[in-house]
């Protein structure tokens, strides 16, 4: 993501309305709109196989699945981001411009953003009460990262290899890393492999 340059901080309402009128997409930090970088086939393809399985899995069930094109807000009035995936099963997400009640976030991760979704961009998801997993996926080589938050608010961490199901209980459902990973070859797909 890129800031843009020489333009004045905006309102949230002022960002809405300008970026209806730009071809691209662009997140919202304290006032400034951040250019959103583009994607791979592979960053595409994972996040395609993570809407698919949760949309079939959650088809019966009062929850949406909002794929890339849907902002959170993430701090009301000063942070808006376009996360790769997102589910919410609360009816108080009535807002069509974006999610207010996610339960789950998952962001696929890209040279470009795997530190700002490390990082700031966690840090202002902790806010948000009703989240419960976060969940960061690789795309070079098959790892996954699940943040769950406990009963005492604290978030724990689990990681995932290609022969693991991953347990959301948030949404109460088991998902295979295989399927997320469907028709995505890596160089080499054992990572304790990697020197280290």
């Amino acid at each position: 993501m890129v800031a843009l340059p020489d333009r004045p901080l905006l309102t949230a309402e002022e960002y809405f309305a300008w970026e209806a009128t730009q071809a691209e997409r662009h997140e919202f930090w304290d006032g400034e709109p951040i250019a959103m970088s583009g994607s791979t086939r592979s960053h595409n393809r994972i996040a395609g196989n993570i809407f698919a399985a949760l949309t079939n899995a959650l088809a019966d069930r009062p929850c949406e699945v909002y794929i890339s094109d849907i902002k959170v807000q993430a701090v009301p009035g000063r942070k808006y981001f376009y996360p790769d995936l997102m589910v919410t099963c609360d009816d108080r997400d009535q807002d069509e411009r974006f999610v207010q009640f996610p339960s789950l976030i998952v962001e696929v991760l890209s040279s470009s953003t795997e530190s700002f979704d490390r990082g700031a961009k966690f840090v202002a998801y902790h806010r948000l009460e009703t989240l419960q997993t976060y969940i960061l996926v690789q795309v070079d080589r098959p790892a996954i990262e699940v943040f769950q938050r406990n009963d005492r608010g604290q978030w724990v961490l689990s990681d995932y290899g290609l022969d693991d199901a991953i347990d959301l209980g948030a949404i109460a459902l088991t998902l295979s890393v295989k399927t997320i990973y469907r028709q995505i070859a890596f160089a080499d797909p054992d990572p304790s492999s990697e020197a280290h």
